[in-house]
């Protein structure tokens, strides 16, 4: 957890890493799953210095939304995530491309 984090955000940690290792997660993955869970809560809250576009425009809470949106999720990736993909693979015309084009671009 990030220094100065409040008793609450500890608590939420711990539950959520507790969680994911009941599941089978290892301990590394159920270590990684709790730090987003709160980091994602934190920047909502805005007790967080930065936040990314979909932490604080999301209207589900990470517990709420439970992995919706992973890769293998009910609707897959966002569009923003698909971007910051084409981006790294250097697709051309992705800033004008929807999610559906995004999608195509990446061969998925």
């Amino acid at each position: 957890m990030p220094a100065g984090s409040s008793p609450k955000r500890e608590r939420q940690y711990e539950h959520v890493k507790e969680s994911a290792e009941k599941r089978g997660e290892s301990t590394a993955r159920a270590k990684e799953i709790a730090a987003r869970t709160v980091n994602k809560e934190r920047a909502r809250a805005g007790e967080s210095e930065t936040a990314s576009r979909t932490s604080t425009r999301d209207k589900k809470s990470a517990s709420q939304r439970g992995g919706e949106r992973s890769h293998s999720g009910a609707q897959g990736p966002t569009r923003d995530q698909l971007y910051a993909e084409a981006r790294k693979k250097g697709v051309e015309g992705r800033s004008s491309m929807n999610k559906q084009q995004l999608r195509e671009a990446l061969g998925r």
